[in-house]
């Protein structure tokens, strides 16, 4: 059986990329792991077909595998990510492919934006990096027509209702917890919780809903504060950030959601200080996971402390049972946006956009857009 004559280097760049180990890439392809090994080595060359099945698993085109050295990815926005005080190196095949498919929606929704002669969303860079904390929350109220904390309602009803009024600005918001409708593709929340594309015309956030459904309240106001600055990246909401605009992110955020005038006094420290959560998040409508980041954020727990708790969220979310998982249509929705959704399929029902491009941004077969278009967009 003819031999594919690929580049060693080339198949372990493109297994690590992957976040595939030897074992598991051997055990995807049915085979021992000292054949992987070997072709790794370049003392055996896989078949065309194993060739092929390797560029598929390591999500990589074919003619990567025969290329002399990996090429030069340069990011599409900046990488804010820390480990410990360094940046990490590179990023998963998952992120890249993510940030690819967002990009390729945000750029349809922004020729969709000037075809139509649409106004930029003026929030975007509106602050400058250095406006104080206090003035971008205020601002950030201030458009989004929110008080300081609701008065009723649980975080997760808090949380939809700041999607629609950020949704509302012209501001997309993407979620998702795998790339594209691929359950076997997880992204990682040790990797990145999310990203903000700072465009004039077409903004948009991503929250990687990999995360404990508690935190991603903090990730998106932070996401939100890269967008009122005007500034994109990709963030992991570490607390100990070296990035200036990621502990400006962090601070508007913390802020917003739990003022520190109001909190400090009710913050009791002469007792165990995970009894403070319950009360303070039924008072904010925040989750605890918030109110835990909020202590840390002033001291009033370590960082050693938070970081337990974290752990042991993410822990019970990755064994927890989930029930009442919503239909595929409601978290397609959350997936692409309200807002592109409805650019898109209006575009499609009216004849402006073929039925096969939609899905194609969509994932909306076209048959089933009618049904997407009158169950979740009420069109």
């Amino acid at each position: 059986m003819a031999q594919a004559h690929i580049t060693p280097q080339m198949l372990g760049w493109a297994r690590e990329r992957a976040g595939l180990s030897v074992p598991a890439l051997a055990q995807k392809l049915n085979v021992k792991d000292e054949k992987v090994e070997a072709w790794e080595e370049g003392d055996l060359r896989p078949t065309f077909r194993q060739a092929q099945n390797l560029a598929r698993l390591t999500h990589v085109p074919f003619g990567y595998l025969f290329l002399r050295e990996p090429p030069e990815e340069e990011l599409p926005i900046p990488d804010l990510r820390t480990v410990g005080d360094h940046k990490p190196q590179g990023i998963s095949a998952d992120l890249w492919d993510t940030l690819r498919e967002v990009i390729q929606r945000q750029l349809w929704y922004r020729e969709y934006q000037q075809n139509r002669d649409a106004d930029s969303v003026a929030v975007v860079g509106s602050m400058g990096s250095r406006a104080a904390v206090d003035e971008i929350v205020g601002d950030m109220r201030d458009h989004l027509g929110v008080p300081a904390h609701p008065e009723r309602g649980t975080w997760e009803e808090y949380f939809r209702h700041l999607v629609e009024r950020i949704e509302s600005l012209g501001i997309m918001v993407m979620r998702n917890s795998m790339v594209g409708t691929n359950t076997s593709r997880p992204l990682d929340v040790g990797e990145f919780r999310g990203f903000a594309i700072a465009d004039r015309y077409a903004p948009v956030i991503f929250i990687n809903t990999a995360d404990c459904e508690e935190a991603r309240l903090f990730t998106l106001i932070h996401e939100l504060a890269h967008i009122w600055l005007g500034e994109s990246g990709i963030s992991d909401g570490e607390p100990a950030t070296p990035h200036r605009a990621e502990k400006l992110c962090n601070a508007v955020a913390a802020e917003f959601l739990v003022p520190e005038a109001e909190f400090r006094p009710l913050w009791e420290p002469d007792q165990e200080w995970r009894h403070n959560l319950a009360g303070l998040a039924a008072r904010f409508h925040v989750s605890q996971w918030v109110i835990a980041r909020r202590a840390r954020e002033l001291n009033l727990i370590t960082e050693d402390q938070y970081r337990v708790y974290v752990q042991q969220k993410l822990a019970e979310r990755r064994d927890g049972n989930r029930h009442g998982q919503p239909s595929f249509y409601r978290l397609q929705r959350g997936r692409i946006s309200t807002r592109f959704a409805q650019a898109v399929v209006s575009e499609a029902l009216s004849g402006q956009l073929l039925l096969h491009d939609a899905q194609q941004i969509t994932g909306i077969r076209p048959h089933k857009l009618a049904e997407f278009a009158r169950r979740e967009l009420g069109l």
